[in-house]
């Protein structure tokens, strides 16, 4: 997996309050998601948040695409 709960990551398309960074509040067969702008938690499907995923943020703040993330070992 990809991604922990914690993470920061961006979508598609953004939150309808402007801000489009989300963390990562629970993972399993659906991901539970809060919006960084104005703390609305919405629930996605697994499948649905891996389509729209876009890009994570790494350990140096900055966001790179999901493809090229490689996550640290625990």
């Amino acid at each position: 997996m990809k991604y922990r709960v914690g993470d920061i990551v961006t979508l598609k398309k953004g939150h309808p309050c402007g801000e489009n960074k989300w963390k990562i509040l629970r993972t399993g067969l659906d991901i539970k998601l809060e919006c960084q702008g104005c703390n609305k938690v919405v629930w996605l499907s697994r499948m649905d948040f891996d389509k729209r995923l876009r890009r994570i943020r790494n350990k140096d703040g900055k966001f790179i695409s999901i493809v090229h993330y490689e996550p640290e070992e625990e």
